[in-house]
């Protein structure tokens, strides 16, 4: 370091940023001090801000776990809907008759996770969709764009209690179609886990497009409406792909609901081990990896175009 001082003509004095160092002496190396002096501030900074995010989503979700506290009667109406859909269900498999097994598995079970793991990923789209879309017309998107957390984080924020709530419902759906209607199931837990963690990335990325769409064009419904209408005999949900046309097939296994579908399918139901899914985790994985970015980047845009053109309560 005393070369480069000598050869730069640099008189020791090092300064990061809003921080000064004052006069570093080479010979003590007091340089090596400053840059880990420099290096333990980056951190402290990165650890305030972890610890705000969090701060922020504990508050979101202690606000709205009182509001449903408050309104009993929801969890009630939640619960007589998922028995009715699963009666529905149940003998709708009982009318077609134990013959019909789509890849060895009795029908109602392959029913139970298959719309279970789609009216997830739908209700996952709706939250963000049903965020953006109060927050415009209330008129409080603009006020919350002035505040100092990131507008992504905001929406994703403001969505995350509804996206929790969906990920509870569908565990309550499945546990009572197993304890309540029999569905046979012979799950492997850390199948189950990674299939779970890969789909949620996935919905993640979906409920941003939607909350994107809705920013940006007015239109996060159209995405929903592809979901809710377009996309349910595609993945598999009621009945397996090889049912379709051949090009029809081919068109779901570009859709990742399916590998979600297959997956729990496969770990709750059949007990495969992570290594027998490995196929299906690598491209729920991969999905995941270029979706997400995707969809955070596509949201932050659109977030920052909207505001320059005054469109943000726009809907």
């Amino acid at each position: 370091m005393r070369l480069w001082a000598q050869f730069t003509g640099w008189d020791g004095r090092y300064d990061f940023g809003d921080t000064d160092f004052g006069d570093i002496d080479f010979e003590n190396n007091d340089f090596d001090d400053a840059i880990s002096a420099k290096m333990d501030s980056t951190m402290k900074m990165d650890s305030t801000i972890m610890t705000s995010s969090l701060d922020k989503l504990y508050a979101i979700l202690r606000r709205d776990l009182l509001t449903a506290v408050r309104h009993r009667s929801g969890f009630v109406v939640t619960l007589v809907g998922v028995f009715t859909e699963l009666a529905a269900f149940y003998f709708l498999s009982r009318a077609i008759g134990p013959g019909f097994r789509p890849g060895g598995i009795e029908y109602f079970p392959f029913l139970l996770v298959g719309t279970g793991v789609y009216t997830f990923f739908v209700m996952s789209a709706q939250a963000f969709l049903s965020a953006v879309q109060e927050a415009q017309q209330t008129g409080t998107l603009e006020v919350l764009m002035t505040t100092s957390t990131a507008p992504a984080e905001l929406v994703i924020l403001s969505s995350i209690s509804a996206f929790a709530g969906n990920l509870v419902n569908l565990l309550v759906y499945l546990f009572a179609g197993v304890a309540v209607f029999r569905a046979s199931i012979h799950a492997n837990f850390f199948s189950c886990v990674a299939v779970l963690i890969f789909s949620l990335a996935i919905a993640l990325a979906l409920g941003i497009a939607a909350a994107t769409l809705q920013v940006a064009f007015q239109k996060g419904s159209a995405l929903l409406w592809l979901l809710s209408s377009g996309l349910w005999f595609l993945s598999g949900t009621m009945f397996p792909i090889q049912s379709l046309p051949r090009p029809l097939e081919l068109l779901a296994r570009a859709v990742p609901l399916t590998y979600a579908i297959d997956g729990m399918r496969r770990a709750l139901l059949e007990g495969q081990s992570v290594t027998a899914i490995a196929p299906t985790l690598a491209v729920l994985a991969g999905f995941g990896v270029v979706l997400l970015p995707l969809a955070l980047a596509g949201l932050s845009l659109s977030l920052r175009r909207a505001r320059q053109n005054g469109t943000l309560s726009f809907y």
